[in-house]
């Protein structure tokens, strides 16, 4: 392992171990002693200068003794628990976009401080109007339109908080598909979707910096939906279903695979709102 990177495990550790030891409520004498360990060993492990970790059969028994797991007090994986041991990468959580879907809103706040970055379906759903959900969902089976409106408004306020950083990242073909009524949009009347490219130049600019929107070509780059949310998990949208990796090997590939998208982007944020005026023209 590279000297860098061990010691940023080292400093993992020992944090998590700290954890572990208020949340046990034991004393670090009796902690000690559980996890086979003598006090003055107990003691190097949680210091500022400790600079190795413990055996390998150490660490089991501190995760077991305390129904915690080996990967979290390592740093790879940021949820606790024991079921990240077996499969570390990967839940899935069915049901999407439950009335205003609660778990997306407590992914947000649990990410409150990082940045959140986001590839949409069609377009984001904070931007949508309610004409627009109306028609994208009078079709589906699932939550009504009116929850899914609710849910958009949720997202767009949480969003104008001054402590948000969200990055979003679309291909501009998605776009001018929508002005020009192409695909899916194809019944939305033109009326509606000048409505709906008006409102996104607009809260574009709003939002900005805060809310920043890259629109990338598609036919250079492809990505599937998803969310980062910070280093917290990142779930990936399939249809009425998340797949949430909280590994913290898998949510810096997807964040390294959204950087990608952000260096090919052809439409850079600061452009977003006058890129998406231009195309009023493209409605047809």
């Amino acid at each position: 392992m590279p000297k860098t990177r061990k010691r940023e495990t080292v400093e993992v550790f020992r944090h998590r171990l700290a954890e572990l030891i208020s949340r046990s409520g034991l004393t670090r004498a009796k902690f000690a002693e559980k996890a086979g360990l003598d006090r003055s060993t107990l003691s190097l492990l949680l210091g500022q200068s400790a600079v190795r970790l413990p055996r390998t059969e150490t660490i089991a028994k501190i995760a077991a003794q305390h129904n915690s797991s080996v990967d979290w007090l390592l740093g790879l994986a940021q949820q606790d628990k024991v079921a990240t041991d077996i499969v570390p990468q990967l839940e899935i959580e069915t049901a999407a976009g439950s009335p205003v879907d609660i778990r997306l809103q407590r992914w947000r706040e649990e990410a409150t401080g990082f940045k959140i970055r986001y590839v949409p379906t069609t377009l984001p759903d904070l931007l949508k109007s309610d004409e627009v959900i109306d028609y994208e969902y009078a079709a589906r089976t699932g939550p009504r339109p009116a929850l899914r409106q609710e849910a958009a408004q949720s997202s767009l306020e949480y969003t104008r908080k001054p402590e948000t950083d969200m990055e979003v990242c679309s291909s501009f073909q998605s776009i001018v598909g929508f002005a020009r009524g192409e695909g899916v949009w194809s019944d939305l009347d033109r009326r509606a979707r000048i409505a709906q490219i008006d409102r996104m130049a607009r809260l574009t600019e709003e939002l900005y910096p805060t809310f920043r929107w890259f629109l990338f070509d598609g036919l250079e780059q492809y990505s599937s939906s998803y969310t980062v949310f910070g280093p917290k998990r990142a779930a990936i949208y399939i249809g009425e279903m998340y797949f949430v990796f909280t590994s913290t090997q898998h949510i810096r590939e997807l964040t390294r695979h959204f950087d990608d998208l952000i260096r090919h982007a052809r439409i850079q944020p600061h452009d977003c709102a006058r890129y998406l005026r231009e195309l009023r023209g493209e409605v047809r």
